[in-house]
């Protein structure tokens, strides 16, 4: 959905209902969760895909204030970018909106968390998938995850995204959506590391 004006809370409410009861508009769902660094995958041909980490620091008590990060969408904390809403809860079937105001215009995505990633033994991880809804710009998925590796007790950020135009605005400004999503990369690495500092 894209506005000159803000969408009012009423707008944005009856858009993400309409958007809930959509399907995934990505037909890849869930592709997301096995990708860990080899990018040589039957994705490539299809998407662009965007791979940012962060070391947040070390131990059990980093990685337990990453996931509560994570559970309060903290990775959003940038002032270019709204979640709509950040109460709501990190549980699949959950739909969430995300607003960005770029020159002159106000752009409304929905996405639905698609998995939970909740893996123990020698790496910890916490995270999870949202994938596209179909009046996204774009089509695709974006992982959020924080990983504890006992070997070095390390506490990570990894930040993964597939993604392709999805509407004919999107394609036609295809270069500046890539500029703002190494834009997003790298601000919601910079807000996970004040959320744990």
């Amino acid at each position: 959905m894209y506005s000159l004006t803000r969408p009012t809370t009423t707008q944005i409410q009856q858009y993400l209902e309409q958007q809930s009861k959509q399907p995934i508009s990505c037909p890849d769902v869930g592709a997301s969760r096995n990708i860990w660094g080899n990018y040589d995958h039957h994705l490539d041909r299809r998407y662009t895909i965007d791979h940012n980490r962060v070391l947040l620091g070390s131990g059990a008590k980093i990685f337990e204030l990453a996931k509560i990060a994570l559970r309060n969408w903290e990775m959003f904390g940038l002032d270019w970018v709204s979640l709509l809403w950040r109460e709501t809860p990190i549980e699949v079937g959950a739909t969430v909106g995300v607003m960005v105001q770029q020159l002159g215009i106000w752009s409304l995505n929905a996405c639905r968390i698609i998995y939970i990633l909740e893996e123990n033994g020698s790496t910890e991880r916490f995270g999870f998938g949202y994938g596209t809804l179909p009046d996204h710009g774009l089509c695709g998925e974006e992982r959020f995850v924080v990983e504890w590796c006992r070997s070095n007790d390390t506490v990570e950020y990894d930040l993964l995204a597939f993604s392709r135009p999805n509407q004919w605005l999107t394609r036609l400004g295809y270069w500046y959506v890539r500029r703002l999503q190494k834009r997003f990369g790298a601000g919601s690495l910079q807000a996970m590391e004040r959320a744990v500092s």
